[in-house]
């Protein structure tokens, strides 16, 4: 039986850092578990001691059953570690291409860089 769970955060580990770490030019850390279940994030950059949290999700979870229910608490939850941490909170979609995974929502790198500039003007 395949670890459905550790097949899924290697997937996120070599999207995370084979490509965004690359593209942004920043350095991309895995949140600690309190984060993960306080923000539901699974990465962060750190910015002038503000934070970005990034969550990532497979394309399917768009399909997921009563995803409406998941989207409002990851709403409230990113809009809480947006209070407490000074930074946004980026959902990056992984896709499959070519038996490799790739950004599927490649315009999220765009805010994210824009909040790390936003962050880095801050005091």
């Amino acid at each position: 039986m395949i670890n459905r769970t550790y097949e899924g955060y290697k997937t996120e580990i070599n999207t995370i850092y084979g490509q965004l770490q690359k593209i942004l030019g920043v350095k991309v850390e895995p949140a600690p578990d309190e984060w993960d279940r306080l923000y539901n994030i699974d990465f962060f950059i750190e910015i002038n001691g503000r934070y970005i949290g990034l969550q990532i999700k497979p394309i399917t979870y768009k399909q997921a059953p009563e995803v409406h229910k998941w989207k409002e608490i990851h709403r409230k939850t990113h809009e809480k570690f947006e209070r407490e941490k000074g930074g946004k909170v980026f959902v990056v979609f992984s896709i499959e291409k070519n038996k490799k995974k790739d950004i599927y929502n490649k315009e999220v790198i765009e805010g994210i860089k824009n909040e790390i500039q936003r962050l880095r003007q801050i005091i």
